[in-house]
């Protein structure tokens, strides 16, 4: 069934926090493959699928062919989109051949790709690619008749459209490119906090450079998550920060940008740093991470009550991230920092190495997946990572 228009057709909510809801868990690549060009299709006239689109537990989304410039994001509800757009839209932009420039602080809409036509039980959610949030591209994902962003309910039908806000660069963007990615699942996929504990206890989730972090040390909150830290100490730069005033970022050219066109180094004298407000910055963390086979991974702030921050665009991790295995299977290796995206609010803010920062929740898949995060990739990934800018800056 293709529908018409963006008339609401989406299945009542599912509560994620449904205490009656069954075990769930998140689907993995072979599950993803299998359901390319039926729950996950190309839109009439995009080219199909490609299976380099399948990650471990989630799929990347393409930009179509136009970019409609809008005096204002909206929440989508019982309205079209088709509605709101000629209500809000203001222009439109070509995105075929060689693309359009996305303005810096301005607001764009822009249909995706893929469509859905998901089973009854089967619900999914959005987050921005790693490189989106690093050049620091604002992007969510609006599904007519759902009023949530990023997420999409047990058996909808339709289309999607990606909200996109470059807050720091002005952008080059083409028909195409990925910005963000879409993972399904069944059921309840979260681990308690006790399940997390008995995953930590067989094999540490968390180190201090080489130094496995015991799990009496290791921050559970009640949620099933980890609490982790920045990570200032022992780096320079601690940080970066973006640039104001620079060129174009053109954000499908791997390495087409120099680094200190765009960034400034930001240091942390004696273990600390202010935050300039309405600035954005790129740290890592100071625990190292491993995400085993078997669950994945999304980061998420903290208290809001602990800090004036904004951070964490993108942070979904795929299974396998910072997970390495020696000849017999075993886990090896010490991890890999996670990557921050901060932006400081209202007021200068004192950040200081071992804050701590953000929360790592994991999740249940289906499966070991065929690929871990990286195995097989042809391009750049962020398996060895540390302070590690877009893969656009060289």
């Amino acid at each position: 069934m293709h529908p018409a228009d963006d008339t609401a057709r989406a299945a009542p909510r599912d509560s994620a926090d449904d205490k009656d809801e069954a075990r769930g868990s998140i689907l993995v690549d072979r599950e993803l493959a299998a359901a390319l060009g039926t729950a996950l299709r190309a839109t009439p006239g995009a080219p199909p699928i490609g299976r380099d689109q399948v990650q471990p537990a989630s799929v990347d989304l393409r930009l179509g062919p136009t970019a409609v410039r809008i005096r204002a994001g909206f929440l989508p509800g019982t309205t079209p989109v088709e509605e709101r757009l000629r209500a809000l839209a203001t222009s439109s932009l070509s995105l075929a051949g060689e693309g359009a420039v996305l303005e810096r602080g301005l607001v764009y809409l822009v249909q995706l790709e893929e469509e859905l036509e998901l089973p009854e039980g089967v619900r999914g959610r959005f987050n921005p690619r790693s490189s989106t949030g690093r050049c620091d591209v604002f992007t969510r994902v609006l599904c007519p008749g759902h009023p949530r962003f990023d997420e999409v309910p047990a058996g909808y039908r339709g289309k999607l459209w990606l909200e996109i806000a470059p807050l720091s660069f002005p952008v080059r963007l083409r028909r195409g490119d990925r910005l963000c990615q879409i993972r399904l699942q069944r059921g309840r996929a979260g681990l308690t906090t006790d399940e997390l504990r008995a995953v930590y206890a067989e094999a540490p989730l968390l180190f201090i450079g080489d130094r496995p972090l015991p799990l009496d040390e290791a921050r559970f909150d009640d949620d099933g998550g980890l609490e982790l830290s920045v990570g200032l100490a022992g780096r320079d730069p601690a940080g970066w920060r973006a640039s104001a005033h620079t060129d174009v970022l053109d954000f499908s050219g791997e390495r087409a940008h120099a680094r200190d066109d765009y960034w400034e180094p930001v240091r942390a004298s004696g273990g600390g740093c202010i935050l300039a407000p309405g600035s954005f910055y790129i740290f890592a963390s100071r625990e190292r991470i491993r995400v085993p086979p078997h669950l994945a991974a999304e980061m998420l702030p903290v208290d809001v009550g602990i800090g004036e921050l904004r951070n964490n665009y993108a942070g979904f991790f795929d299974n396998g991230f910072g997970w390495r295995e020696d000849s017999a299977g075993r886990p090896s290796g010490n991890g890999t920092p996670a990557v921050l995206e901060v932006r400081a609010h209202d007021v200068p803010f004192l950040v200081e190495d071992g804050q701590v920062f953000f929360r790592l929740r994991f999740f249940r898949t289906s499966g070991r997946p065929d690929r871990l995060y990286a195995e097989g990739r042809a391009g750049d990934s962020y398996r060895d990572q540390d302070l590690t800018l877009a893969r656009v800056f060289r």
